[in-house]
């Protein structure tokens, strides 16, 4: 408990903001890519404590919400097919596809399981020999190795049952996608803590590099982030833009080594497609040679259909930074977490869930 307080400190707090006042002169706008922030930031009112000059932006750091409709539509078809166990995060469940979710496609009397890691996946596939076990593979770079460790403890073992279907991303260059497109001025990056603690802070060192803009890594207590943002405002008041390290008891340099080489082990760069971003190059993760045999893309080949985007929803304008929630004409009216239209309201990680919950009525 003392820890938690450690970093909650109100005293401590109010310190942080008072000096981000002080410092604070022009308007900044600053992304936090993860959407772990997002809901972080809301719920302990950041937002509301920082000066008018610094603005807070939400990116596509949900990876449930930047899943796009193609890769969805394909997971469904997966679950649908006879014989196969379709394994999942919990938050995939309710986010539309074209023409339905794994939800629906559950009630339909497809075998969708819910886990909490791919292990659980794993140990589906050794109770149910005679039947085919796909994880739904979604994740940034922290769920990666845990998923490219399932992988080689499926071989290890001779599982020849257990499938995956990748559509994990990279974050470092979808925020490069972001800052070319140009559509958001971005003063400065809150870089996410638990994706840096396993890619290392010298992963963003392009960004003040190539762009001339700041980055911090936080943490995800409220003065993890107050750090942050006063690292970024002095940065930006100075204009010497660099990588500030504000999570350093969790993330180094050089990042998790151990974590790193098993997701480069398994896994191998490829091209993705974002929801919001489009087909990003070198931004996903596809199974090496080695292990393709696990590939359930290859293994199931399955035609879903044209693909749908649900009119209104400007869940990938939010990816994007380019509008927030409530200037969505779905959001509270129609897109609701009871009812949810798009991803971005789904997840627990979602910019809108975080707007609907914390945000207010007048927001």
């Amino acid at each position: 408990m003392r820890y938690i307080d450690e970093f909650r400190d109100p005293r401590l707090a109010r310190k942080l903001v008072a000096n981000i006042q002080a410092r604070s002169t022009r308007p900044v706008r600053f992304m936090e890519f993860c959407g772990g922030h997002t809901h972080a930031i809301f719920r302990h009112g950041l937002r509301q404590m920082l000066p008018p000059t610094v603005e807070l932006r939400s990116g596509p750091g949900c990876p449930v919400c930047v899943t796009a409709n193609t890769d969805l539509d394909r997971a469904i078809a997966l679950a649908k097919l006879p014989g196969v166990i379709l394994a999942t995060f919990g938050d995939m469940l309710k986010v539309p596809g074209s023409h339905g979710s794994l939800q629906t496609a559950r009630a339909e009397g497809a075998d969708v399981r819910v886990v909490y890691s791919a292990l659980d996946a794993l140990r589906i596939a050794r109770d149910h020999p005679e039947r085919a076990v796909i994880f739904l593979g979604v994740g940034f770079e922290t769920t990666a190795p845990t998923v490219a460790a399932a992988i080689l403890e499926a071989e290890a073992e001779g599982l020849d049952n257990f499938y995956v279907l990748s559509l994990h991303k990279l974050t470092p260059p979808a925020t490069r996608a972001i800052l070319d497109a140009g559509e958001v001025r971005l003063s400065g990056i809150i870089g996410p803590g638990h994706v840096t603690t396993v890619i290392g802070s010298r992963a963003w060192e392009f960004l003040p590099q190539d762009y001339s803009v700041p980055c911090a890594v936080a943490g995800f207590e409220p003065l993890d982030i107050l750090r942050a943002v006063a690292a970024l405002v002095e940065m930006a008041e100075d204009g010497r833009p660099a990588v500030v390290n504000a999570y350093s008891r969790s993330v180094r340099p050089e990042g998790n080594r151990v974590a790193l080489e098993i997701m480069q082990r398994v896994f191998e760069v490829s091209e993705a497609d974002w929801r919001g971003l489009g087909r990003v190059p070198a931004s996903g993760l596809a199974l090496r040679p080695k292990y393709v045999r696990f590939d359930a893309a290859l293994a199931f080949p399955v035609d879903p259909g044209p693909t749908r985007e649900h009119k209104g929803c400007r869940c990938g304008d939010v990816l994007r930074g380019t509008v927030e929630p409530p200037e969505c004409p779905l959001f509270r009216r129609v897109c609701t977490p009871a009812r949810p239209v798009g991803p971005c309201m789904v997840s627990a990680e979602g910019a809108c869930a975080a707007w609907y919950r914390y945000g207010g009525a007048d927001v």
